[in-house]
């Protein structure tokens, strides 16, 4: 089920919250003690930033996989900070180690969490807030001085990114985690990823997300449990794990299939989209309140879900949506934990970041501390991949 801690960090206490969460996090996927004492630091390093510099904002630690296929798919933790605070004016300069604003600082922060993360990546907008990204697994990689990829950030815009390419091949991922489905087509040229929060910083969401390669054609598919709780998240774990025996199948055979196995759990609403490499083609079914809009170049559009609940109330027919997929596409699913009318992110450099800042920015750009969202909430993006290459 979709495990998530969620912990609002608006004074100094919240900090340690933010450490203890993220080392029971790693306890729950038997981490370990060095990829535990990572997560703990990175968790505390950035819950510190928010309250130091952010004046408040909220950690939300998910149960992951590794986002690069080829390190295998054993569990890592993915610890996400958002804030509305002031922003980063030099990102770049702010992620490397001894970098500080404060005499009473030794500069740790942000370089840290690059340096000791296995995966980083940080978005920011001055006076529009930041995002940031970071996955621990248990397979240390080389992080020690004098490591080639611990002082490699990638200078974009706003942001700066450590670590591989994050591209996700082969795999299925279950509410941000990777399981193997089978061989990567040479094709392969899109990242998947998303962020899951719960309502009312509960244990479990009632949201999960999960993407799957056959061959040329990738399926990124979302799912919302009716209600809220460990019930409504049997539902959409029931959709994510079905969706690796069904990686072959069109959206609309694939809801048909999942309406069949839904039938004993409260039932869920649930988007698939699905991406045909060799034809450049995206289609997208939805059946019950699950948004999805993707930009090309010429703006976002919106795809429409049917009314009905998988599992329960399954339509006669499930209209499909078509569109062709670019180089500057971006699709973002949420369930309706979203606002109906959240605004897109305005950044063209978003496109450039790991899927789950985009999803993140997304989420936090959706509500506030003055207007919390108030439904599990859960973001998945499909984008092509960085830089031309693993």
């Amino acid at each position: 089920m979709s495990r998530v801690w969620d912990i609002p960090v608006q004074e100094s206490t919240r900090v340690r919250d933010a450490r203890v969460a993220a080392e029971a996090a790693c306890a729950e996927v038997s981490l370990d003690a060095p990829s535990t004492a990572a997560a703990a630091l990175v968790a505390t390093e950035l819950a510190t930033n928010l309250v130091k510099h952010a004046r408040g904002g909220r950690i939300v630690i998910n149960l992951v996989s590794p986002a690069d296929s080829r390190a295998g798919t054993e569990p890592c933790v993915q610890i996400v900070s958002l804030d509305h605070g002031p922003g980063i004016g030099d990102v770049g300069a702010a992620s490397t180690d001894g970098y500080t604003t404060s005499a009473a600082s030794l500069g740790a922060g942000l370089g840290t969490c690059r340096r000791v993360a296995d995966d980083f990546d940080l978005h920011s907008r001055p006076g529009e807030g930041t995002v940031a990204v970071a996955r621990i697994t248990s397979t240390r990689r080389s992080r020690a001085a004098g490591s080639g990829r611990a002082g490699s950030g990638l200078r974009t815009g706003g942001s700066v990114r450590a670590g591989r390419n994050l591209r996700v091949g082969g795999s299925v991922r279950v509410g941000g985690g990777v399981r193997a489905v089978g061989n990567v087509g040479a094709g392969e040229n899109v990242r998947a990823g998303g962020v899951t929060a719960s309502y009312a910083h509960a244990e479990h969401s009632g949201d999960a997300f999960a993407w799957v390669r056959s061959g040329p054609r990738v399926t990124l598919l979302l799912a919302d449990g009716l209600g809220h709780g460990e019930k409504a998240a049997q539902a959409s774990t029931a959709a994510v794990e079905e969706l690796r025996s069904g990686a072959d199948l069109p959206p609309a055979d694939l809801l048909r299939r999942l309406h069949t196995v839904l039938r004993t759990t409260r039932g869920a609403a649930v988007g698939v989209a699905q991406l045909d490499e060799d034809t450049g083609r995206l289609s997208f079914g939805g059946v019950g309140n699950i948004g999805a809009r993707l930009r090309t170049g010429t703006g976002w559009q919106p795809f429409i879900s049917h009314p009905g609940i998988v599992g329960a109330h399954f339509p006669a027919n499930v209209p499909l949506r078509e569109a062709d997929w670019g180089h500057d596409s971006l699709l973002v699913l949420h369930s309706d934990g979203l606002p109906g009318r959240w605004v897109p992110p305005r950044d063209p450099l978003l496109l450039a970041h790991d899927p789950a800042v985009v999803a993140a920015v997304v989420l936090r750009d959706a509500g506030s501390a003055a207007r919390p969202l108030r439904d599990d909430t859960s973001v998945a993006v499909l984008t092509p991949a960085a830089d031309g290459g693993p």
